[in-house]
Formats: C-alpha cells, sequence, structure tokens
C-alpha cells in the first residue's frame, strides 16, 4: 500500500478536494541536481484531488489515503511497456516476415508505438483505483501565548 497525508482545500456536498504537500526532490545537493533544475523550470503547479467522504470532514483537515500499489503496476507497464513491445514487434514482422525495406521497418515501428499508445491509453481509462481512508486527522488549535503566563 502507498499512503500519502492530504489536505482538504474544499468541499462541495460530500466531495472533498484534496491537496498533496510539496515535496522538493531532494535537499541534499543544495539546488545542483537535475532533478531540482527540472523542478523549477517546469513550475510547481499544485493539483487537486476529489474523494468523497462518508463522515463530514472540514477545509484544512489533513487526511491519509491508501492506494493499493498493484494497480501501479498495471498502469505503469501499460503506459511504457506496451508502445515498446508493439513497436519492437511491428518492426521485427516488418524485417522477418515481409522482408520489407528499412524505411518501411521504420514505418512499421511508428504504427506499433502509436497503438500501443493507443491501446495503453484504453487500459489506463478502464483501471479503476482502490483508494482507502486510513485515517482523518482531527484539527488541531493553534497554540498561542497568553499574557501572565
Amino acid at each position: 500500500m502507498i499512503e500519502q497525508t492530504l489536505t482538504v482545500v474544499s468541499i462541495k456536498g460530500t466531495i472533498a478536494n484534496l491537496e498533496a504537500q510539496q515535496k522538493k526532490a531532494c535537499e541534499g545537493c543544495n539546488g545542483r541536481c537535475g532533478s531540482q533544475v527540472f523542478g523549477k523550470l517546469f513550475g510547481t503547479a499544485k493539483k487537486t484531488f476529489p474523494y468523497q467522504f462518508e463522515t463530514p470532514v472540514e477545509v484544512g483537515q489533513k487526511v491519509t489515503l491508501a492506494l493499493d500499489d498493484s494497480h501501479m503496476v498495471k498502469h505503469a507497464f501499460a503506459v511504457y511497456m506496451l508502445p515498446l513491445f508493439l513497436s519492437l514487434i511491428f518492426a521485427l514482422v516488418a524485417s522477418e516476415i515481409f522482408d520489407a525495406a528499412e524505411w518501411i521497418q521504420i514505418l512499421a515501428a511508428v504504427v506499433g508505438g502509436f497503438t500501443g499508445f493507443g491501446i495503453a491509453k484504453s487500459r489506463v481509462k478502464s483501471l479503476t483505483h482502490d483508494i482507502k481512508v486510513i485515517k482523518i486527522h482531527p484539527i488541531s488549535l493553534p497554540l498561542t501565548q497568553i499574557d501572565g503566563d
């Protein structure tokens, strides 16, 4: 299970929009590594995630959700490996079975890659996520100093 703590940023009825805390790629290199450079280039747009709760939640409340990681493996295989496999298979079929010219093999590889992308896109839409609420954290009051203490 993959767990993440999110913050409730808005509520519409029983559906709450959740936002994850922004994490830096690493803090050990002081901004000189490639992942932090790419993070600065492509921005830090925050994304919200809608979720329907059974129990009422409030804005500012933290919620811990868990995702079954077997779905992540299916998504990764469909998105990354399927276009690659179909591209190679189409190129090999064009080369070995049809004894095609090199430009036709390249064209077959491109067609195979786009075919794999189309299949992966439809498979990812059909996959469902099994997201479970692990804990709804109570809202904590900020500590303030009272005069005379």
